[in-house]
């Protein structure tokens, strides 16, 4: 059988600290997997056996280790804005004018922003779509009154 894992010593030194430093449960995982092959000589069957994964998963671990090192222990963070139109950046950029707009005492219109946003974007959004933005950035829709609520509905009031 051939050895993919080699248990020498600074290896199995270099595992043992990471597992002490993992960041994560499936970090963790991992590490272990590579460290039992590497100290105990375990077989894949064993191994996936004390960590509940199937023995491919354990192949495919060994496998990659063997070839890539430290690198697999590595994970990518999960979550973020996989499809979102503009940067936050460009956003900010985007919303500069009616910010300045809006400080000065002047009315804003989602429509008005939407169109901006279409011009620099190139296609057609929903209004939904400006909403989110403008919630993102802390802005809330605020709509003026049509009349102050205690004034009469009949003009001036009789005495």
């Amino acid at each position: 059988m051939k050895t993919l894992i080699v248990g020498d010593r600074p290896t199995v030194e270099r595992l043992a600290e990471r597992l002490k430093r993992a960041g994560s449960h499936a970090e963790y995982q991992r590490i272990q997997c590579v460290l039992i092959r590497a100290t105990l000589g375990s077989s894949a069957a064993q191994i996936a056996e004390l960590l509940g994964w199937s023995t491919a998963t354990v192949h495919v671990l060994h496998s990659r280790w063997s070839k890539e090192g430290d690198a697999i222990f590595e994970l990518r963070g999960r979550g973020g804005r996989h499809h979102q139109h503009l940067s936050p950046e460009q956003e900010q950029q985007l919303l500069a004018p009616f910010v300045k707009r809006a400080e000065a005492g002047g009315m804003l219109t989602v429509a008005e922003i939407q169109q901006a946003y279409q011009e620099q974007l190139g296609k057609q959004v929903a209004p939904s779509t400006v909403y989110r933005l403008l919630d993102r950035h802390g802005w809330r829709k605020v709509v003026p009154r049509p009349r102050h609520p205690s004034s009469r509905r009949g003009g001036a009031g009789r005495l």
